[in-house]
């Protein structure tokens, strides 16, 4: 039966009733079922079955109405707090916010609320924030590239930790694919000198995608020459690690022709030191990013990067939790799961082809630095 027309009826200055309805009065109005009206306010899976034009009036009449489910009621009668715990490495970085947006997008067309903290890749606080979600009884937990190891009483899921915690979820990029396509491209514009710079040692991706990057180069033939593989440390999401670390390795008088960078932030700061050395990027030096956050199209030059669908892998964190939590998705008998997402290279303006020609003149007049 097709729902009732919202009345116009007394109302506020802003549209709203004085009056706050409840469920019933709120059902009777519209002449449904007070079922059909709390699957549609509370957002329930089932919800989807019901006609687009009842789930719009009912949701018209709430707001008219200044109608709000009982939460604590709702609670009561599920069991469940309808929150989640998210912990991510920093709030403010590029990585964080775009894989936020995908686990906030899904929860929030769940109904569900969120509480996020920083864990800073410090065990203490992870422990510590831990304790925090099961004291205020969330429903699950997503957790975003630390070093997981908690075996908890909830259904977790995390993001580029490469646990093996039985029980627990992880989603996962393709490192040996990432590492094949970004190398591949190099190679195939004849750099053969590549340099490298490494995450920090306590990030749970450093060590998986230099394995990855390791493995691949042998199998490509490109030799990874050791004095040119050097590692940012610190724990700061800032791109001033790259930029020191791309400068000790310009001092050194070593020459490459093209730098893979860690992640899009330390290419921006390899960038930046290249150039105060009088190096043009690609001309003399091709870069290589890896996330490609959404600053990395509008740097100048355009930024050349592994996308990692950060996003899509939030949502997928966020989605999986969630089926965690209703019991669609079965434990997988106690032992760790992994889903696995699939990079891309996007190609920019930060790599063309090697020139022979150029690199005797690029030794000579390019490699002091302008600031020396």
């Amino acid at each position: 039966m097709p729902p009732r027309k919202v009345g116009t009826g007394a109302s506020s200055p802003a549209g709203k009733s004085n009056k706050v309805f409840s469920l019933k009065q709120l059902a009777d109005h519209l002449g449904l079922a007070p079922t059909t009206v709390s699957l549609v306010m509370n957002h329930s899976p089932v919800a989807k079955t019901i006609a687009p034009e009842t789930r719009e009036a009912i949701l018209e009449a709430a707001r008219k109405f200044n109608y709000r489910p009982n939460f604590l009621a709702r609670s009561l009668r599920t069991g469940r707090s309808f929150t989640i715990g998210v912990m991510v490495p920093e709030v403010s970085d590029a990585y964080t916010g775009t894989v936020m947006s995908g686990i906030e997008e899904h929860l929030l067309t769940e109904g569900y609320f969120y509480f996020v903290a920083s864990h800073q890749f410090k065990q203490d606080l992870i422990d510590e924030y831990c304790q925090l979600f099961l004291d205020r009884s969330v429903d699950g937990l997503i957790v975003v590239c630390a070093p997981w190891t908690r075996d908890l009483p909830m259904p977790v899921v995390t993001v580029s930790s490469h646990h093996h915690v039985p029980g627990a979820t992880s989603i996962v990029l393709d490192h040996q694919r990432a590492a094949e396509v970004a190398l591949e491209h190099i190679m195939q514009l004849g750099h053969r000198r590549i340099a490298f710079i490494k995450g920090q040692s306590f990030v749970p991706d450093t060590e998986v995608r230099w394995r990855a990057i390791v493995e691949v180069a042998a199998r490509l033939g490109v030799t990874v020459h050791r004095q040119l593989v050097t590692q940012i440390e610190g724990n700061s999401p800032s791109p001033a690690l790259a930029y020191r670390v791309t400068r000790e390795l310009l001092a050194s008088g070593q020459r490459f022709s093209a730098l893979f960078a860690f992640n899009d932030v330390c290419a921006i700061g390899a960038i930046h030191a290249l150039q105060e050395f009088g190096l043009r990027v690609p001309e003399d030096v091709s870069v290589v990013g890896f996330d490609d956050i959404e600053s990395a199209q509008y740097q100048t030059p355009g930024l050349t990067t592994v996308r990692q669908p950060l996003r899509e892998m939030g949502r997928l964190a966020a989605e999986t939790v969630m089926r965690r939590i209703s019991r669609s998705l079965p434990e997988s008998d106690g032992k760790p799961a992994y889903i696995v997402v699939e990079p891309q290279l996007v190609v920019r303006a930060t790599t063309s082809p090697w020139c022979a020609q150029e690199a005797p003149a690029q030794a000579k007049t390019r490699g002091k630095s302008r600031r020396s």
